[in-house]
């Protein structure tokens, strides 16, 4: 019988190197595993059997980390206020789209 891995040793490892333009997800992670195959329609290229599932996917999909946006406190009220007008649902306040 299989020991069962302990959400520790559950890992997600993404791996590329500079050399090629290929890069590889190795993840247990449900949610992540249905993003990739769902969302993003990538078939994994390895079961491992204990739910852990990898794929190979172009490595210019992978986006570093940006950090976070620091907003003023009135540029915070400017875009509350522009949201709250967009979801009242007005027709003047409806932006024309493509145009």
């Amino acid at each position: 019988m299989p020991r069962r891995l302990t959400s520790y040793e559950q890992e997600t490892i993404i791996n590329f190197n500079k050399a090629e333009d290929t890069a590889y997800i190795f993840t247990y992670e449900k949610t992540w595993q249905k993003h990739l195959e769902k969302n993003l329609g990538l078939k994994p290229m390895m079961d491992n059997g204990f739910g852990g599932k990898e794929y190979e996917l172009p490595k210019s999909r992978i986006k570093p980390p940006r950090a976070p946006r620091r907003l003023s406190d009135s540029a915070k009220k400017k875009l509350a206020e522009r949201l709250h007008r967009n979801r009242s649902g007005s027709p003047q306040n409806l932006v024309p789209v493509g145009k």
